[in-house]
């Protein structure tokens, strides 16, 4: 248990059995009456973002969040597993859990996978990744200059845009929040 005088960026908290997490906080301390802790949530599993009050002093139930760097060795079914690179566990995270994720991992990647007593609640990559272009079409000769885009699979199946000068077998770095392109990669 905490105090919303305790309240941070990122700390988990447990209402009514849901899990959220602190995005923005505020302690407003106005002329007339008590003060309060104005807040923006974050629920864990399904990314949507509420704002809460909270009388100042009000105690809050904290939830232990367990990040964890994990390696991604394969998939299964609809399952994805993951190895603990430090005791060599290793954990089935649902694809549900993996969410949008999925699109960007390719075997043997570091992930932070986050638990909270022993259930994985949801793998988070890094900003960007690097990886080969599987297909694309060629660029039209004299299109180069206008700055188009046109669609290329990645190695992992996902589809993005890119420029229309980069070519099937090239390494790009691709943002894993957005799918935006970010550049070719000099092998």
């Amino acid at each position: 248990m905490a105090t919303t005088n305790d309240l941070k960026n990122g700390l988990v908290l447990n209402l009514d059995g849901q899990l959220w997490t602190v995005v923005e906080f505020q302690h407003v301390k106005p002329g007339k009456g008590g003060a309060f802790v104005r807040t923006k949530l974050k629920h864990v599993l399904s990314g949507k973002v509420v704002d809460k009050t909270f009388n100042a002093g009000t105690k809050v139930e904290t939830a232990t969040v367990d990040k964890r760097e994990m390696t991604y060795l394969y998939k299964d079914g609809n399952d994805f597993i993951f190895m603990d690179g430090d005791t060599y566990d290793q954990i089935t995270v649902s694809g549900d859990v993996v969410g949008d994720a999925a699109r960007y991992m390719l075997e043997n990647t570091s992930a932070m996978v986050a638990t909270h007593e022993g259930a994985p609640l949801f793998v988070e990559l890094s900003a960007s990744v690097e990886l080969l272009i599987q297909h694309t079409d060629p660029g039209l000769q004299g299109d180069r200059s206008t700055g188009g885009t046109k669609p290329a699979t990645l190695e992992t199946g996902a589809e993005i845009q890119v420029p229309l000068f980069v070519n099937t077998g090239d390494k790009v770095k691709v943002d894993t929040r957005d799918a935006r392109y970010l550049g070719r990669v000099n092998s």
